[in-house]
């Protein structure tokens, strides 16, 4: 692991998986485990029964497993956009409706380009805004720590600023 990569870690600015995967709603993952279940047990109980002269019960069970991971998979994509694009703000029917509709993947991989960022509360007036700007509209409120001559974002224990060059007051 670089610098960067534990800098960016311990201060908390990564996504981890677990987090990731915290988004997805709870009655996704009941209804991927209901599917996981499910289509193999209809493919051994009805598709093909216990008779002679049916495929080999290594191909019986194991041939269920491929659409029954697809179909699980594509079920917790599936929370996870209708979660996510609520969390962003974006219109969460939508999303789910073209990320469930639009065929081969397309809706997904139309959602992930087209996300708008995560949005925060200004810890002063409550405003909703962007987490990338460094003041709130609203209140003037600074989020992020400022070079003193040249306004430019500094991070936390910088020396000097890495726009102007200047030294910085160090902060705690």
């Amino acid at each position: 692991m670089t610098t960067m990569e534990t800098r960016a870690t311990t201060n908390g600015d990564r996504f981890g998986i677990k987090r990731e995967l915290a988004i997805i709603p709870g009655w996704a993952y009941i209804l991927a485990a209901v599917l996981f279940v499910g289509i193999p047990a209809y493919f051994l109980t009805v598709v093909w029964p216990s008779e002679p002269g049916q495929p080999g019960q290594f191909f019986r069970i194991l041939f269920p497993f491929v659409p029954t991971t697809f179909f699980a998979f594509f079920v917790l994509m599936v929370g996870y956009v209708n979660r996510d694009a609520g969390a962003r703000g974006m219109n969460r029917t939508l999303w789910t409706l073209i990320a469930l509709f639009v065929p081969s993947g397309i809706g997904f991989i139309l959602y992930f380009l087209l996300r708008t960022p995560i949005r925060t509360q200004c810890p002063k007036c409550c405003a909703v805004i962007d987490q990338s700007v460094n003041y709130c509209p609203h209140c003037r409120y600074s989020f992020h720590p400022t070079c003193t001559q040249c306004k430019s974002a500094v991070r936390q224990g910088d020396t000097f600023c890495a726009n102007c060059g200047v030294q910085l007051e160090p902060t705690k």
